[in-house]
Formats: structure tokens, sequence, C-alpha cells
């Protein structure tokens, strides 16, 4: 059986912290499939299509690459892409710890899913899709903060 990890997120928008996380975790598994998490309860900057045609743009050369649009549990999107791995990027202790209770609850609600946590790089760290968003909403150019090829209108 293949070795697929789901990375979800909003993703909205990419940006090179994410990018990094996915070219490093490449090697370790057979399948990354990048998991745009639809939540109907949160306001996004940028449209679903919009997110989704990034990403595939992004990582177009990368056959391991996937994207997939959900809704609903991730441990869910799990059981329906054959995955036993859910991959995630920290930035700082304050993300580990939010992770951590994520990644406990979703290993009590199916137990054959493990968490992967990969490190942000330093020089990445600061860079977070909040950020990029605000931004982007005040005019500025955002650009040296997501993958080449986004453009953020």
């Amino acid at each position: 059986m293949p070795k697929t990890a789901v990375f979800p997120g909003s993703f909205d928008p990419l940006t090179l912290g994410h990018e990094s996380i996915i070219r490093r975790a490449l090697p370790l598994f057979d399948e990354i499939v990048v998991a745009i998490g639809i939540n109907a309860e949160k306001k996004t900057l940028f449209p679903d299509e919009k997110r989704k045609a990034w990403i595939e743009k992004v990582f177009a050369g990368e056959p391991k690459v996937k994207v997939v649009s959900y809704t609903g549990l991730t441990i869910d999107l799990c059981r329906k892409m054959n995955s036993n791995y859910i991959l995630r990027g920290l930035r700082t202790s304050a993300d580990f710890e939010f992770e951590r209770g994520i990644a406990q609850m979703n290993k009590a609600m199916l137990n054959s899913v493990e968490t992967i946590f990969i490190l942000s790089s330093p020089e990445l760290s600061a860079i977070t899709s909040t950020i990029v968003r605000d931004i982007v909403r005040n005019g500025g150019d955002a650009s040296a903060f997501v993958p080449k090829g986004i453009v953020l209108k």
C-alpha cells in the first residue's frame, strides 16, 4: 500500500512556508494530498478554485502531489484517500500546542492515522497566510511571501 499523507489547510493563500513543508516531505511519502478545507463558517479572501489552481500550478511538475478540496473531518478524508498520515507544519511552540491537541483527537477517532510534524525553515517561520492576507487587503505587495507564479489579486 502506498504511503499517502494528507496535508490539510485553508491555503488562503499558499505561502512559501507551505511550499517548503510539502517539498521537504516529498521524500517521505509516495503521495501528498494537499487538502483544501472548505469551511462555510470561515471567511476566505481567495476563492476555493483559485487556491486549488495556485497549488496545482506550483506543483505542476511533481506527480506525487495531488490537490483536492474537502468538507468535514480530516480523518474522513484520510479514510477516503487511504491515507494513514496527516502532515502538518510547525512554526512556533504555540503551533505545536494547538496541533498536538488536534493530532491527539484525530488519533482517538482513527487510531491508524499518525500526524507527522515538520518544522518550518527558520527563514520562513514568520510567514503566515493571515499576515499575507492582511498585506493584500491593505494594498501591500506580498509577492515575496508566496511561491513564484501566484499573483495575489
